[in-house]
């Protein structure tokens, strides 16, 4: 069994900044990639930003400059760090992860979803 569990959501002015936590638990043999999706009303989810388990990263357009997403390989967390957000980046955010357990096949694992409100 593999959960992931995210915090760090909420409502915030555009400009301002959040930071978003991802924790990984359970029968965890390797994580091989982590990252975030978001979905706003009436719209597909689609890849805010991942980063591969040797460091590699890769961004969104509509967030390069802004977003920073980070890992803690040893401790299974990762981190999106948002800055100078706006009122477009409100959307329901959810991490992500592909992962090998220690018995099983490698799969994608998400989050339950963290809401992310950029309005003044």
């Amino acid at each position: 069994q593999v959960q992931l569990v995210e915090s760090g959501g909420g409502l915030v002015q555009p400009g301002g900044s959040l930071r978003l936590s991802c924790a990984a638990s359970g029968s965890i043999f390797r994580i091989n990639a982590m990252g975030w999706h978001r979905q706003a009303p009436g719209k597909e989810r689609e890849l805010v930003a991942a980063i591969t388990s040797g460091g590699t990263t890769n961004y969104a357009d509509s967030v390069k400059g802004r977003f920073a997403i980070s890992a803690d390989n040893a401790k299974k967390t990762w981190i999106l760090q948002m800055n100078s957000l706006k009122p477009e980046d409100t959307a329901v955010y959810y991490c992500n992860a592909e992962i090998r357990q220690i018995i099983g096949q490698t799969r994608p694992y998400w989050g339950q979803g963290t809401q992310v409100t950029v309005s003044s």
